[in-house]
C-alpha cells in the first residue's frame, strides 16, 4: 500500500510517522557533539532506506553522546514507534518535551499514540486532546486525532464493562516459536488448518482432532505449499473439501497477491488454480472467506473504489462457475483505515473481521456485524478483554457459535502470534446452525460412492449445498441454519435417488448435528425409495408447495432413466378407520401420479396404488413410528 494512496484517502498514523521524520530533520538544531551529529545524519540515511533497526541503534548512540540532542530524541521516538517499540518511543518523546515542550506538534501525537498502544488510555486521551488543540493542524490531522480520542474514550468504558473471556492456547501441538495465525476449522471441528510463518515463508499446516484433542500439526500438502512463494490467509469450506487461500508473486498471478482454490481428493489436495478476474486484479487480493453454501466469497483488497487502504469485498458465484464483479461491503463495514480478516459464519449473515478504523482498544480489534433485510448493521466491538491494545485478528467461529478461534501475541505464548480458543459470550454469537454429516455407500456392496448431494430449503427451493461426496470415502457435510425446512437428495447414475428431511423450522427445535449412512440402491425391478419430502395436510391429498423440490427430483430421475416405469404408492398409519385410510392413501398416490403426467411423464410409465395402513414401515405404537408410516414411495416396475 503506497504512501500516495494513504495520503489520498486519509492521513494515517504511518504517514504521521514519516511527517515527523521530515519535521525533525527540517527543524533539527545541530548537536555540538560532532560524532552525535554524524550518527544523526547516518540515521536519516538509514530511514530513507527503511533500515529502521539500524536507524534506532544510531540514534541511541547519538543521544548517549549528547543527551540534550532534541532532534535525535524526536527521531528516535518516531523510529521506535515505526518499529512498534512503544515503550522506547514514549521515553523518547518525554525527553523531547522535557528539553522543549514547544519543539513540534507531532511530539504530542507520537506520545499519545505510544501511550495508546500500551493501553495507557487516560494519559493517551490527555495528549491527543492537547495535540488536537494546537494551532495550524490540517483538517485530516484533526480528524485523525478525534478518531484516536474516540478510541480512548471507548477503551476506558470497555474496561469498566468487561466481557467473559478465558482464552486457551491450543498448545505445542499447534503453536511454535514461529508465527501461527488465521485459523480455519471445518463445521464438525475435526480439522484445523492455519498459516505458519517461519523464516519469512508462509505455509499451511493441518491438525486433526481425535478424542477432543488436537494432534500435532503437519505440513498440509506439497501441491499447495511451496518454499519459493508465500501461501497464507486461507479459509476452508465447512465440509473440508475446498481450500481458498492467498498466493503471492506466483508465476500465474495477476497481481502481488491473488486468491487460489484447491479441492481435496480423499486424503490429498488437488493442484490449486488461480480463480482469476474479476476477483483477482493487478492489485492485492487476500484473506478469502467462503459462505457455507459456497456461493459468496468475501475477501480483502486494495483495489480502487474502496473506502481506505484495505477493504472487505464480496463476489457471487454465477451459473457456469464464474464469479461476479466484486461489491464493496460499504461504509457500515469499511472505513478510511484498514478492515481485514473477514470470516462469514455458516449462518450466512454474521460477519466477523478486524479493523483499526472503528472505535477500539488499539492496533486492530475484532468486530462483528449482522446482515438484515436492509444491509449490514453497524459493527460491534467484541469488547475487553477479548480486544486489547495489542493486535487481535483472524477470528473463526465454530458452526454451533460457541467456540471462537483467533490469533494473538499474548504474553506467555510460544512465540509471536499463537492460536487460541475461547467460549464466545452469548451476545456475540452468530445465529444457530447445525449440519448433516454422512457417508454414501452402495447398499449391496457397502462400497463408498461419489454421489451428487443437494441440500435445499423446501420453502423457497434455495440450494444451500450442491456437491459430490468424496470419491474415496463417500463422505459429505452440509450446513443448515435454524428456522427452515430442508430436503437432502443423494443421487448417482444407475441408482435410485435417496431423500431425507430436516425440520428445523419448528419453535423450540433442539439443534444437534445429524449423522447418517445413506445406502443407495441400484436400479432394479422391485426396489423401492421413500419420497420423504412429499407433504400433505392432515387427512387431505392436495400437495403442499414444499413438495415441489422432491417432485422435480423424481421427474429428473425418470427423464434420466427413460426405460424405467414405476408405481407410486401411498401409505398411512393406523389412526382412524381402515376404509378412510385406504381411500386417503389412494388419493395421495393419484395426486402424485397426476402431477407427473401433467409435467410430461408418459402415463404408460406410471401406475399408482393406495396401501392404506396395510404395509407399515415401523410400529404404530409411537409418534415416530406413525410418522414413518405416513409416506409416499415409488417402486421400480420395469428397467
Amino acid at each position: 500500500m503506497s504512501i500516495i494512496r494513504i495520503f489520498k484517502k486519509n492521513i494515517t498514523a504511518a504517514l504521521l510517522v514519516l511527517l515527523a521524520f521530515t519535521a525533525a530533520a527540517q527543524t533539527a538544531p545541530l548537536s555540538s557533539n560532532k560524532q552525535a551529529q554524524k550518527l544523526y545524519v547516518q540515521a536519516g540515511k538509514s530511514i530513507s532506506y527503511r533500515l529502521y533497526d539500524e536507524a534506532a541503534a544510531q540514534l541511541q548512540e547519538a543521544v548517549k553522546l549528547d543527551p540534550g540532542f532534541i532532534s535525535a530524541w524526536q527521531q528516535l521516538g518516531d523510529v521506535s514507534r515505526k518499529l512498534q517499540n512503544y515503550e522506547q518511543a514514549e521515553l523518547s518523546y518525554w525527553e523531547v518535551l522535557k528539553i522543549n515542550p514547544e519543539f513540534h506538534a507531532l511530539t504530542y501525537f507520537g506520545l499519545a499514540e505510544s501511550l495508546l498502544n500500551q493501553g495507557k488510555y487516560h494519559e493517551s486521551l490527555k495528549y491527543f486532546i492537547k495535540y488536537r488543540s494546537l494551532p495550524g493542524l490540517s483538517d485530516n490531522s484533526r480528524k485523525l486525532a478525534e478518531k484516536y480520542i474516540d478510541d480512548c474514550n471507548f477503551s476506558i468504558e470497555a474496561i469498566k464493562n468487561p466481557v467473559a473471556f478465558i482464552p486457551k492456547n491450543l498448545g505445542p501441538e499447534i503453536n511454535t516459536k514461529d508465527q501461527e495465525y488465521l485459523p480455519s476449522v471445518t463445521a464438525d471441528e475435526e480439522m484445523l488448518i492455519f498459516t505458519r510463518q517461519a523464516n519469512r515463508n508462509e505455509n499451511f499446516f493441518k491438525s486433526d482432532k481425535r478424542d477432543t484433542s488436537w494432534k500435532t500439526a503437519v505440513y498440509l500438502s506439497g501441491s499447495i505449499n511451496t518454499e519459493k512463494y508465500n501461501e497464507g490467509a486461507q479459509c476452508i469450506s465447512p465440509d473440508g473439501m475446498y481450500l481458498f487461500f492467498t498466493g503471492c508473486n506466483r508465476p500465474d498471478g495477476l497481481g502481488r497477491c491473488d486468491i487460489y482454490v484447491s479441492r481435496r481428493e480423499g486424503s490429498s489436495w488437488g493442484e490449486p488454480f488461480n480463480i482469476g478476474p474479476p476477483i483477482n486484479t493487478p492489485g492485492w487480493e487476500s484473506q478469502p472467506s467462503l459462505s457455507a453454501d459456497g456461493r459468496t466469497l468475501y475477501f480483502v483488497s486494495t483495489r480502487p473504489g474502496g473506502y481506505g487502504g484495505y477493504d472487505i469485498w464480496r463476489s457471487e458465484l454465477l451459473e457456469g462457475g464464474a464469479w461476479s464483479d466484486p461489491v464493496n461491503l460499504g461504509p457500515n463495514i469499511n472505513t478510511a483505515f484498514d478492515e481485514q480478516s473477514p470470516f462469514i459464519h455458516h449462518d450466512g449473515v454474521t460477519l466477523y473481521f478486524s479493523s483499526n478504523g472503528w472505535p477500539g482498544l488499539g492496533n486492530k480489534d475484532l468486530f462483528f456485524s449482522r446482515k438484515d433485510s436492509i444491509g449490514w448493521q453497524k459493527p460491534q466491538n467484541l469488547g475487553y478483554p477479548i480486544n486489547t491494545f495489542k493486535e487481535e485478528s483472524s477470528l473463526t467461529i465454530s458452526s454451533d457459535g460457541r467456540t471462537a478461534f483467533f490469533a494473538s501475541d499474548k504474553e506467555k505464548g510460544f512465540g509471536g502470534l499463537d492460536i487460541y480458543s475461547f467460549q464466545l459470550p452469548e451476545k456475540l454469537r452468530p445465529l444457530p446452525v447445525t449440519y448433516v454429516k454422512g457417508v454414501i455407500i452402495d447398499k449391496a456392496t457397502k462400497e463408498p460412492l461419489a454421489a451428487s448431494i443437494q441440500l435445499v430449503n423446501l420453502n423457497n427451493e434455495e440450494v444451500l449445498y450442491d456437491d459430490y461426496s468424496d470419491h474415496e470415502t463417500g463422505s459429505f457435510l452440509a450446513v443448515m441454519p435454524a428456522g427452515k425446512l430442508f430436503g437432502l437428495h443423494a443421487s448417482k447414475e444407475g441408482y435410485l435417488f435417496h431423500s431425507e428431511n430436516f425440520s428445523l423450522d419448528k419453535p423450540g427445535t433442539r439443534l444437534h448435528p445429524f449423522q447418517m449412512t445413506i445406502e443407495l440402491q441400484q436400479i432394479k425391478a422391485g426396489e423401492k425409495s421413500i419420497l420423504k419430502n412429499i407433504f400433505f395436510d392432515t387427512n387431505k391429498f392436495e400437495l403442499l408447495s414444499e413438495s415441489e423440490t422432491e417432485l422435480k427430483q423424481l421427474i429428473a430421475f425418470l427423464k434420466a432413466n427413460p426405460r424405467v416405469s414405476i408405481e407410486i404408492g401411498g401409505h398411512t398409519d393406523n389412526t382412524g378407520e381402515d376404509k378412510a385410510n385406504q381411500k386417503l392413501s389412494e388419493n395421495r398416490a393419484k395426486t402424485v401420479y397426476s402431477y407427473l403426467v401433467d409435467q410430461g411423464i408418459s402415463a404408460s410409465r406410471l401406475t399408482y396404488k393406495g396401501y392404506g395402513e396395510n404395509l407399515p414401515a415401523a410400529s404404530n405404537s409411537s409418534a415416530e413410528g406413525r410418522q414413518a408410516n405416513r409416506r409416499t414411495e415409488f417402486k421400480i416396475l420395469n428397467y
